[in-house]
């Protein structure tokens, strides 16, 4: 098991990203919640396309969050 993954699980963090198909010592994780993770992530990238829409607005609190909204709802459509 990598170093990380150790000194996580000490902490009573359980990892949730699969080792790689080739190693000799196979990680267990929730199947379930990797792909729940997974689908986040590629959110939060796509989000970043819109970035420089978010900062021109990032002045006050409510532009920032109208921004945001924007750019979630031309994620949604698309």
């Amino acid at each position: 098991m990598m170093a990380l993954a150790r000194r996580l699980q000490q902490q009573g963090i359980i990892p949730m990203i699969p080792s790689k198909r080739n190693r000799r010592e196979l990680r267990e994780y929730d199947q379930e919640v990797y792909k729940a993770r997974h689908l986040i992530a590629n959110f939060f990238a796509k989000l970043k396309q819109y970035w420089a829409l978010v900062t021109r607005y990032d002045k006050l609190a409510e532009n920032f969050l109208g921004a945001i909204y924007l750019a979630v709802t031309i994620i949604g459509l698309n």
